[in-house]
């Protein structure tokens, strides 16, 4: 989560000007007070030479040469912009790549400023220590220059083509307010919304990558769909599959024209489609859509592409966020959820059957012995039965259960939209299953014990229900073990092998 903070704090600088100096200023600024780096400069491509050279440093001495220019693939600098990714060397005095800028210089990384897969600069930070730069702060200063890119691209538009005023604070606004909403499926919302807001469009759609096919994720206009949200479109059909292969903008002034369009929307008769690309990986397609023809022209493309660059950005720090708190949500030893999501979810549940009278049911089960088998047979082993439990709970529920390690060797599952007689059912296979099932290594049987306890009969709170299943768990137990007991029933079901 920390990283998401520092990544959240720096977008916000960076993007909160459009004077170039400002922006090469604040960038330098942030990697020193962020990444404790006091030397550090930003190089910038000229594409008529093809060398960069340095528009602005910081923490140079005097008589270091600022003025130099390195054509592509020389030093480590040349090589990142040749290569599209970070080089680091930890001792420089030993790389046959480094060309030397500063005498004191221990070690350097050079991260190259990419643009829709396109290298614009560098941003090399130089250290006067051995090995300063560990994995962690490379990984950070490589998402870092995602954004520094994009702000040094707002700049560069901005004191070229100062006549675009309004689109660039459009792309400013966008900018900002897309970085602050860090959940996706409210950040593909906001962008298709804020597209509307600022663009002439009537239609804006994001068509995500997953599994090499192109999916409706969001959209948002006055047009009529034609396919609905989460559906994949055809395989290699369509304008944004053009985009997707050709990885640069399709402008379609009129689709009746176009042989390949596939129809997104009934009324559309112009439409136009850009490449997502973060860092060099391809993330979607945006598509723009018109009910006239010739709604777009080539003079949209640069600020749209523009937007299409931070929204791919926004989406990948997004899905960055998801993953890491998929993370904290995850039990290390099984991979299913933890009792912090249990936790959650369980709240999330009492809270829906307080204000719709939903029912649901919790499950709580616990591995008959578990102790003996760690005792004999060592806990690897152990772990290993706590996995294959796990994945046996996860195989037999529905994807709308969720099933939870909630401690040692104790499971606990939630069941929306479950009575309690139906949970003792769904309890009771998952006791055979596990009784039926063949633990490598293990020469007698596993099984398990359950308590159940419903919403509504068992009590309405986080406490009471946790409490009643708990019991319920203990009375299977005390029972003689490999038994389902629902609370307060005061009998189990005929399940002892």
């Amino acid at each position: 989560m920390q990283k998401i903070a520092i990544l959240y704090d720096a977008s916000q600088a960076v993007l909160s000007t459009l004077d170039l100096d400002e922006v090469l200023k604040q960038i330098l600024a942030l990697v020193r007070d962020y990444f404790q780096v006091h030397r550090a400069s930003i190089l910038l491509l000229d594409r008529e030479t093809r060398e960069l050279y340095i528009r602005a440093s910081s923490g140079w001495q005097e008589g270091d040469d600022e003025k130099l220019r390195i054509p592509i693939g020389i030093g480590l600098i040349g090589t990142a912009a040749r290569l599209k990714r970070p080089v680091y060397s930890g001792e420089v005095s030993k790389d046959p790549r480094y060309v030397q800028q500063a005498s004191s210089t221990q070690s350097e990384v050079a991260i190259p400023l990419m643009l829709r897969d396109e290298v614009v600069g560098v941003l090399d930070c130089q250290s006067d220590s051995i090995n300063f730069f560990d994995s962690e702060t490379i990984d950070l200063l490589t998402l870092f220059s995602q954004q520094a890119s994009l702000a040094l691209q707002n700049a560069q538009l901005y004191s070229l083509e100062r006549k675009r005023a309004t689109q660039l604070q459009a792309i400013n606004a966008i900018a900002q307010q897309t970085t602050a909403v860090m959940e996706i499926d409210n950040l593909l919302t906001q962008v298709c919304s804020l597209i509307l807001q600022f663009f002439p469009c009537d239609h804006a759609s994001l068509l995500l990558l997953e599994n090499n096919r192109l999916m409706l994720r969001a959209q948002k206009g006055k047009l009529t769909p034609c396919l609905p949200l989460d559906e994949p479109l055809p395989r290699n059909s369509g304008l944004a599959a053009r985009c997707l292969g050709s990885l640069k903008a399709v402008l379609e002034p009129d689709v009746r024209k176009a042989s390949d369009y596939v129809p997104g929307y009934l009324e559309t008769i112009s439409e136009m489609c850009l490449p997502l690309i973060s860092f060099g990986q391809t993330v979607g397609v945006l598509v723009l859509d018109s009910g006239l023809p010739n709604a777009f022209c080539e003079t949209d493309l640069q600020p749209l592409e523009s937007v299409a660059d931070i929204c791919a950005n926004a989406i990948q720090n997004a899905r960055h966020l998801a993953g890491v708190k998929q993370l904290a949500y995850l039990d290390g030893v099984t991979g299913s959820f933890n009792r912090r999501h249990f936790e959650t979810r369980l709240c999330d549940e009492i809270n829906r059957a307080e204000r719709y009278g939903s029912m649901f049911s919790i499950i709580m089960i616990d591995i008959d012995n578990f102790k003996r088998v760690n005792d004999e047979f060592g806990h690897l082993l152990g772990d290993e039965v706590l996995r294959q439990v796990s994945s046996i709970l996860c195989q037999q529920v529905r994807k709308s259960d969720v099933v939870c390690r909630y401690g040692g060797e104790e499971f606990a599952i939630i069941v929306p939209e479950t009575s309690a007689t139906n949970a003792m059912k769904l309890a009771e296979k998952l006791r055979y299953t596990v009784a039926a099932w063949y633990f490598p290594g293990v020469p007698r049987p596993v099984t398990i014990s359950a308590g159940v306890a419903a919403a509504h009969e068992h009590g309405l709170t986080r406490d009471k229900l946790v409490k009643a299943a708990d019991e319920a768990l203990y009375a299977a137990k005390q029972a003689g073990r490999n038994r389902v007991m629902l609370s307060g029933a005061g009998r189990a079901t005929t399940a002892t092998r």
